[in-house]
């Protein structure tokens, strides 16, 4: 029995096919755990859903960017970009079932209490505790009777420094800001959503959330997270793990065996 954890799999199942062929993953006996963004981009989005869908419980993910998205678009507050690759999961007969099952996982999840998971990573002032905390703040949300009004209500910038005190849609915005689209902060702790490139190439103004000191980690505690591609899992960290290596991109799809830290790259 293992648990794996993947990088970002947008929609590119034969790469994730690849990857778990290698490991001789078992579903009823392995795990696979994945860092969010099933979807968005890649050519076989409705397929790669199915799958997952069909793993049961031997697949748990946290929610990604694109994975929201995909919410949106089932509620009418988006419509689908030709380059998101959806149409056929928007022509489906299972597209509510899969926004359905989407909006019951959650933003953030431990793994063994030790291996933090989230689609962008850690709010450098937010512990575990308080990540899953917030997360579940979402999650409820998203599995009320309301929750459309989550979705329509969750784009935008601001605010983009938290605080406890946040309340409503802002509080709302922040947090699901911070575990899907967080990148780089600005002085303050301040979210800057709009830098993509690799730290090397970003302004000096910027700071990659990963190199701010968190106090509120234990030694022993990892993050695990996808969502920036430039970074090609460089993070100089034992503590902070990259898994978004640019698969869709051309580049990699990334597995990380969570007992050993072992990764497994697709060749």
């Amino acid at each position: 029995m293992a648990d794996y954890i993947v990088g970002d799999i947008q929609g590119c199942l034969s790469g994730l096919k690849d990857l778990l062929n290698k490991v001789g993953f078992t579903p009823g006996s392995d795990t696979l755990y994945a860092v969010g963004d099933l979807i968005g981009r890649g050519s076989e989005a409705l397929d790669t859903l199915k799958y997952l869908y069909g793993l049961g419980d031997s697949f748990q993910t946290v929610l990604g960017n694109h994975d929201l998205n995909l919410l949106a678009i089932y509620c009418g507050v988006k419509r689908a970009k030709k380059g998101d690759k959806l149409d056929a999961v928007i022509a489906s007969t299972d597209f509510a079932k899969y926004c359905h099952w989407l909006r019951t996982k959650p933003l953030a999840m431990n793994i063994n209490d030790t291996t933090l998971v989230a689609h962008a990573g850690l709010y450098p002032t937010w512990s575990f505790g308080k990540a899953i905390e917030l997360s579940a703040e979402i999650s409820g949300a998203l599995q009320s009777t309301q929750w459309q009004q989550l979705v329509k209500n969750m784009y935008g910038d601001k605010p983009n420094r938290w605080r406890d005190d946040l309340t409503g849609e802002a509080r709302q915005r922040f947090i699901i800001n911070a575990f899907t689209r967080m990148r780089f902060l600005e002085k303050d702790n301040r979210l800057d959503l709009n830098c993509k490139t690799h730290p090397s190439d970003a302004p000096k103004s910027l700071t990659p959330w990963f190199t701010i000191e968190n106090p509120q980690l234990e030694a022993q505690q990892k993050v695990v997270f996808g969502h920036w591609a430039a970074l090609d899992g460089d993070t100089n960290s034992e503590k902070f793990i990259a898994l978004d290596t640019g698969y869709v991109w051309g580049g990699h799809m990334t597995l990380l065996r969570s007992d050993t830290q072992q990764q497994i790259s697709t060749s």
